[in-house]
């Protein structure tokens, strides 16, 4: 992790300043910088102090004077080793507890839940969609709310309710029971993958969002091996409930635990904390200088909605969710059902999980070390390649006959962690704006839940535990989403060459200064520059 902090810092670094005055300013400057008086803002009445706040017009003008100097790369590296110390274990560990709680369903099921609650015919399937239902129906209204509360808080409240709502699955007594709760946990479970993004987004430069991205990601792989060890464990115990109940009683309790520690530890914006000193909150935003991204704030600007719906990217990155996650919505429901069919008894079942999620790892490790070392504007390239490995995977489950050429397909599936990851990276680096990001960040998640809700019914029962149909959709979906990442390819180069052009032509010029911490969308921002 120093090693990449330090790698960021040489890159995120200002040209040097010429006057040699600049000792003498710069001291007068840092007391200026500490004065923590400068940023009272209290908003009005009672209901102003649950509000997010803006950064303060005297925290905004330290900024811009901090941006004219060279920022100290020791120090930088110091502070964000702080700030990677902070953020990144929250975010990882609750990303496990994110994956597990939606994957209990899947262990579920080879402990009993389908027999225990006289699930019929497709109802095992509804129960796995209708998790996505409620995410569709608050997805929209997750991301609005993300802009007006304080993110750390809101995410905390939500991830406190994912865990009642888990626990509360563990007393349901039949088909009806189960899917109301499964669709309230798919509401509060909405805010997750946008709130990581947008924390991300928040706290590191553009540079610096895949591997962050990726750092929190790699917890999808550690939460399914983990999930395999846990779901093993509670195999063993023979108490007065099944081990289904217990599954979603311990995994529950678990994730309530959890979102006291988001609470605790993870800030509410670089603005207001008290986890950094004015001085250092100041140096997390200038640092980010060179993103063309405009500060946080909450008011919801129409223009840029407006300008989010008719935007192309907006409906590519729809059906990159989408694409994605149409076989994500059948593996982590039938994933454990399918590898049960190549021949396992349910114990071992949930064994071959783990080195699926070591593997995982490995590929978004591989992604993070890749997108370092290749050259810029590649990202869409590496998201080809990462892709291409879990279309051959699918091809080796639905047409080879062995037991180890289909389980070793089942796991180079887990490829596909790692396209999401560098795609995410392009949702929070490619959209400038915050409302326009926050439209963009809700057309990702709506395409992630509509996959989720398409998959399931694409494993047809009569068919296990083959589900070959299933199979062979996942694998389309996953070569469609290689044609969609080379449109988005295609947009993000067009434009940069356009703009360029316009500018080395004389008919653009911009102050990137000014810009740089205006909330300005990527349309209208003549420095912003797409990364591909």
């Amino acid at each position: 992790m120093s090693n990449m902090i330090e790698n960021d810092v040489k890159r995120n670094s200002t040209n040097s300043l010429e006057d040699k005055e600049a000792g003498v300013t710069q001291h007068v400057e840092v007391a200026d910088y500490n004065d923590a008086t400068r940023d009272l803002d209290v908003q009005p009445g009672f209901w102003g102090r649950f509000l997010k706040k803006d950064a303060s017009p005297a925290f905004l003008d330290d900024v811009r004077r901090m941006n004219q100097t060279e920022l100290d790369p020791k120090r930088i590296a110091k502070l964000e080793r702080k700030v990677d110390a902070l953020i990144m274990p929250c975010l990882a560990m609750c990303y496990a507890f994110y994956y597990i709680d939606k994957t209990t369903l899947s262990y579920a099921a080879i402990f009993g839940i389908k027999k225990d609650l006289h699930l019929t015919g497709k109802e095992y399937s509804w129960l796995s969609s209708l998790f996505y239902f409620g995410w569709v129906a608050w997805a929209v209204p997750a991301n609005l709310l993300m802009q007006k509360f304080p993110l750390n808080k809101y995410l905390s409240i939500n991830i406190f309710l994912w865990g009642v709502l888990l626990m509360a699955q563990a007393a349901s007594k039949n088909f009806m029971h189960m899917a109301v709760l499964r669709v309230l946990s798919g509401a509060f479970e909405a805010v997750a993958d946008p709130a990581f993004v947008l924390i991300t987004a928040t706290w590191y430069t553009r540079v610096q969002q895949p591997s962050r991205i990726g750092v929190w990601y790699c917890a999808n792989g550690f939460g399914i091996a983990l999930g395999g060890i846990l779901g093993y464990g509670i195999g063993q115990i023979h108490g007065s409930l099944a081990s289904w109940r217990y599954e979603f009683l311990i995994i529950g309790a678990l994730c309530c635990i959890w979102s006291i520690v988001m609470l605790i530890f993870i800030p509410d914006s670089p603005y207001f904390t008290h986890w950094f000193t004015r001085e250092e909150r100041i140096m997390i935003v200038s640092r980010k200088r060179h993103d063309q991204h405009s500060v946080d704030k909450r008011e919801w600007n129409m223009d840029q909605m407006w300008e989010g719906i008719i935007d192309p990217k907006t409906y590519l990155f729809f059906l990159f969710g989408l694409s994605a996650n149409i076989p994500n919505g059948g593996t982590s429901n039938f994933g454990t059902l399918i590898v049960k069919g190549f021949g396992f008894n349910t114990l071992n079942t949930t064994l071959m999980q783990i080195p699926y999620g070591f593997i995982i790892v490995a590929f978004i490790v591989g992604a993070i070390i890749a997108n370092k070392y290749m050259p810029p504007n590649n990202r869409t390239w590496l998201m080809v390649i990462t892709t291409i490995p879990t279309v051959i995977g699918f091809a080796l489950i639905a047409f080879t006959k062995g037991m180890g050429p289909r389980l070793f397909g089942y796991w180079i599936t887990g490829a596909s962690n790692a396209t999401f990851v560098v795609g995410l990276s392009l949702v929070s680096g490619n959209v400038g704006g915050q409302t326009k990001k926050a439209v963009a960040s809700a057309a990702v998640f709506m395409g992630v839940a509509a996959g989720n809700i398409i998959g399931p019914f694409a494993f047809v029962d009569k068919e296990a535990p083959d589900y070959r149909t299933g199979v062979i959709v996942c694998m389309c979906s996953r070569a469609f989403e290689i044609v969609v990442i080379l449109a988005l390819r295609y947009i993000f180069v067009t434009a940069n060459r356009k703009r360029d052009r316009a500018v080395a032509e004389g008919r653009v010029t911009y102050d990137a200064t000014v810009t740089a911490l205006g909330d300005v969308s990527d349309w209208k921002n003549p420095a912003f520059r797409y990364v591909a």
